[in-house]
């Protein structure tokens, strides 16, 4: 009965200011570190609190406390752990480590109602005088004072970690390395786009005008944008290598503009979600490359390219062999060094697609959905000669069409499993030498 009671005390009432004895002995000895004088409390007391608070060994990364009487009366203190957050953290079925307090006493334990889901990683105490120390469930899940006591929590700490990216720029970039994931989540699930950009502000990426490694805001992206260009560009590659040699990037070298590079699958799908940011539309160089510019005049083909009877006879050619695959083949002059590229409408919508919906539709019904457009550089020795072999060698021409088609769909990432191409590849380059 004892450790019952000692249980009871220390969960609910161990900071209450009179002290409270059993057998004796006081109980109730932690101190309410939120209430103090941040500037009076030491590093110390934290580490020893951020312990006590989330039943954890390390130290606390970065360390919030706060105090304001308006809109509401509280007193916070927040911090974010020095670990990595673990694989149960990070599923969304974890709980919250922040507790709710009104006037030093235990309202709820973990309190997933005062701080977003996406900032499940936090740890700490939220204490309010504004809420009443006999609140119902069905206020504390939909009420007023907690609604607002959210929104000032949430934005007091996006703040708190923009302020923390401008004057300490590499502890943060550590953060973000290991915390990142969450503000990503955050922008996904929010509804409110002012929400989403303000989230957005603490993501970080690298850049095409900049070196590798080196990350860039959004903020700091738009700061650098030209006068005259209107969208936020993006290109979604696994490495930083295969961003700088695509050739969707390679298109958009004569506008100069920049671009930010997206490493992880799930970054693109976030500025989906995003879809904007300052006003400015965040669009990706696959969109923009299909959008440009870029009809070839038959009757005035470049020097070295190929001929018009040439292109047209080429082109009718492609769209019987890539038909039921290739919804169009259109002849361009924006690439260089890459002989063909795939596009569709909505590049990022459409890899989405294939990673988590492809897999369960016929091939027929996924070329209808997907709709791709084979773009040949009237200009490359391999669209030359591929010209050349269709009346020459007509099934090595129909083997290096598929392989091109295929080579332009695992480029856009439209490809779920890249390693189909091995077969037809070392068939095509067995029918090449055959006569070597």
């Amino acid at each position: 009965m004892v450790f019952v009671c000692i249980g009871i005390v220390k969960k609910y009432s161990n900071f209450v200011g009179s002290p409270i004895f059993l057998n004796g002995s006081q109980i109730n000895r932690v101190e309410a570190l939120w209430l103090k004088d941040p500037k009076g409390v030491e590093a110390q007391m934290h580490e020893d609190f951020y312990r006590f608070v989330s039943g954890s060994y390390d130290r606390p990364r970065f360390v919030l406390h706060f105090a304001t009487d308006a809109p509401l009366n509280l007193r916070c203190l927040l911090y974010v752990p020095e670990g990595k957050p673990g694989l149960f953290e990070m599923s969304r079925d974890a709980q919250v480590g922040v507790s709710l307090y009104s006037r030093k006493v235990l309202i709820k334990n973990k309190a997933d109602n005062i701080i977003p889901q996406w900032l499940r990683f936090l740890k700490g105490v939220v204490d309010s005088e504004d809420i009443p120390l006999n609140l119902s469930r069905e206020l504390l899940q939909e009420g007023v004072v907690i609604r607002k006591l959210r929104t000032v929590v949430t934005n007091r700490l996006l703040r708190f970690l923009q302020e923390r990216a401008q004057k300490e720029s590499e502890t943060y970039l550590k953060f973000y390395k290991d915390y990142g994931m969450f503000l990503k989540e955050g922008i996904i699930i929010e509804n409110e786009q002012l929400h989403k950009e303000e989230i957005s502000k603490l993501l970080r990426f690298e850049s095409s005008t900049k070196a590798s490694g080196e990350a860039t805001s959004l903020p700091d992206y738009l700061s650098r944008m030209q006068p005259a260009q209107k969208d936020i560009y993006y290109l979604a590659a696994p490495s930083r290598e295969l961003a700088e040699r695509s050739p969707y990037l390679e298109a958009l070298r004569e506008k100069a503009v920049e671009v930010l590079f997206c490493f992880e699958p799930y970054d693109e799908m976030v500025l989906l979600q995003l879809r904007q940011f300052d006003g400015k539309p965040i669009t990706s160089v696959e969109k923009e490359m299909r959008q440009m510019k870029d009809d070839v005049d038959l009757n005035s083909m470049p020097i070295g390219s190929l001929t018009k009877s040439e292109a047209e006879s080429l082109s009718l050619w492609l769209q019987q062999i890539l038909k039921g695959r290739a919804h169009a083949v259109k002849l361009t002059q924006k690439l260089d060094s890459h002989p063909c590229v795939v596009t569709v409408e909505e590049m990022a919508a459409a890899r989405h697609f294939v990673r988590t919906q492809s897999s369960q539709l016929t091939p027929e019904a996924r070329w209808s959905i997907l709709q791709p457009r084979f773009e040949i550089n009237i200009k490359h020795p391999l669209i030359k000669k591929l010209s050349t072999l269709k009346d020459s060698n007509p099934d090595l021409a129909t083997m290096l069409a598929d392989q091109l088609f295929a080579m332009g769909m695992v480029t856009a990432g439209l490809e779920e499993d890249p390693r189909k191409m091995v077969s037809s590849l070392n068939e095509l380059l067995t029918k090449a030498l055959e006569n070597h």
